[in-house]
């Protein structure tokens, strides 16, 4: 593997690039320095420390902390944690409502009393619960070499009382879903993760964080208003953008344009799936109602067909599962004469590849994680409507051009079309229409950042810009970034240990500034 390293100054407007090989294929950016500044910024998490008590024996139970007994799978040794935290931190957590944290620590196997520096991961999403380990692999046995790891659920998945299709469906109405939805974004994750810290650490120190994709959204936030809970920080694919208002417009005009990329990569790939896809787009939109049903109850219309490039266009094998789904797609005639239908295989492969079902928090919240005093208002369809017909899946076929998939984007009519989403449609309105989104990110306190912070930032990555993200890390202090296209967004998971270990190298000096 070859490298590029290189030395960027703000002082310096130009890149500067010192290249070891004309092959390479990384770049490793040093510490970012920033102009001397003082100010005083607000921290979210600053009354968690209070509200959670002295610890004074990590990893023991409390009355709003239950430590489970430790159990093993292969090379590893878990334990389970649940806590009790308010559901909004700003009432008072006396009389406010409580909702259940839950979070594994994993240790390697003998190291279950050894005093480790204790690493917090937060997972991707919004939505998605933590990694449950079956073996030890991965970034999490790398990890465990030097670390206490901890899997957090975030709030609202996983274990932390999870919102699901049919947990949601206790609220009284869409305006209380709204109410009840709006404390589960980043700020009270940080929270949260500011409980645990204090409960576990021992003497609350701080911890190291590594956060993917949107949990890098998360660890931004964490830098913006608790850095002092944080040691380090290890970010994979997961710089957002942290402009005021909502960034969600900016986000998707530059996100289609490597969509639309990604797509030209797959069919140069597989070029006879172009006439498949559009074979399929006709008969769907021919359909009596458009498309035709589901197993679950929604139905499939040419522009549900097109979400697959959500789940297979961005991350690695993603190319080759989606041929494999579409060499399937046709159920075979078996008695002449017989009406050609969508095979049930690719029915089931297509409600599996999108996850709404298990995990509708990604599509209710997706949007405003990119909100801080300013609504959406759909960002994603009212961009795409721009594209002049380039995103038309029944416009392409018709003109025999090929028919494009979308990527991380969620539209209205997704609540209409996708079963388990419909009771929610309403909700999904609100949220779209919310302004009084409180603040994610404090850029004052990320010029002036002290935390060491390393970052692998995927150059080709279809759902964090690196446009973007570039623009933001020229505004963390002291950050450095490893720029990759060796991985796609789904790095840490393809290469884990090495991605982990390269940011760990970052961070203790043994990658070299340039």
């Amino acid at each position: 593997m070859c490298s590029i390293h290189a030395l960027q100054s703000l002082m310096k407007p130009p890149l500067l690039l010192r290249f070891i090989s004309s092959t390479a294929h990384s770049i490793l950016l040093n510490p970012i320095p920033k102009p001397l500044c003082f100010h005083s910024s607000r921290r979210l998490a600053g009354a968690v420390i209070a509200m959670a008590g002295a610890n004074s024996s990590a990893g023991g139970s409390s009355s709003d902390h239950v430590a489970g007994a430790w159990y093993s799978v292969p090379d590893l040794r878990l334990r389970d944690h649940y806590f009790t935290v308010p559901l909004d931190y700003s009432l008072d957590c006396s009389t406010c409502p409580k909702i259940s944290i839950f979070a594994r620590e994993v240790v390697s196997v003998g190291k279950e009393e050894q005093p480790l520096p204790f690493l917090l991961y937060l997972q991707g999403g919004p939505g998605f619960e933590s990694p449950r380990p079956t073996e030890g692999s991965g970034w999490i046995s790398k990890a465990c070499e030097e670390y206490r790891v901890v899997l957090l659920d975030q709030r609202g998945t996983g274990l932390s009382t999870p919102l699901t299709a049919s947990s949601m469906m206790q609220m009284k109405s869409p305006e209380d879903l709204t109410n009840y939805l709006k404390h589960f974004r980043a700020d009270n994750i940080v929270n949260d993760a500011e409980f645990i810290r204090v409960h576990l650490v021992p003497d609350a120190g701080p911890w190291t964080i590594l956060g993917q994709s949107f949990g890098g959204f998360c660890a931004v936030t964490y830098l913006s208003f608790a850095p002092k809970g944080l040691k380090q920080v290890l970010l994979t694919g997961g710089i957002p953008p942290i402009g005021s208002g909502c960034t969600a417009d900016t986000v998707y005009s530059v996100c289609f344009e490597q969509i639309f990329r990604q797509n030209e990569k797959y069919y140069k790939r597989f070029p006879q799936d172009i006439e498949i896809v559009r074979e399929v787009v006709t008969h769907l939109a021919e359909h009596e109602g458009g498309g035709v049903p589901l197993p679950s109850g929604g139905i499939l219309t040419p522009r549900g067909l097109q979400l697959l490039g959500l789940s297979c266009l961005g991350s690695s094998t993603g190319f080759e599962r989606l041929h494999y789904m579409l060499e399937r797609v046709w159920d075979p005639i078996i008695i002449p004469g017989a009406q050609k239908q969508i095979s049930y295989y690719f029915l089931t492969a297509y409600e599996r590849s999108l996850d709404f079902d298990t995990n509708p928090l990604f599509a209710l919240l997706h949007e405003s994680i990119y909100c801080q005093g300013a609504s959406s208002r759909w960002s994603a369809h009212r961009i795409r409507a721009k594209d002049e017909g380039k995103f038309d899946a029944m416009k392409a076929a018709k003109e025999g051009r090929p028919v494009l998939f979308t990527g991380e984007m969620i539209f209205p009519w997704m609540f209409e079309e996708i079963h388990a989403l419909r009771p929610f449609k309403d909700a999904a309105n609100l949220l779209a229409e919310k302004e009084d989104w409180p603040p994610l990110y404090d850029i004052d306190s990320l010029n002036n950042n002290k935390v060491p912070v390393a970052a692998a930032v995927y150059y080709e990555d279809m759902y964090v810009n690196f446009k973007l993200v570039m623009e933001t890390a020229s505004q963390i202090a002291g950050i450095r970034l490893w720029i990759t296209n060796e991985f796609m967004h789904s790095g840490l998971r393809d290469g884990g240990s090495q991605v982990f270990d390269h940011l760990m190298g970052i961070l203790s000096g043994k990658k070299p500034l340039f």
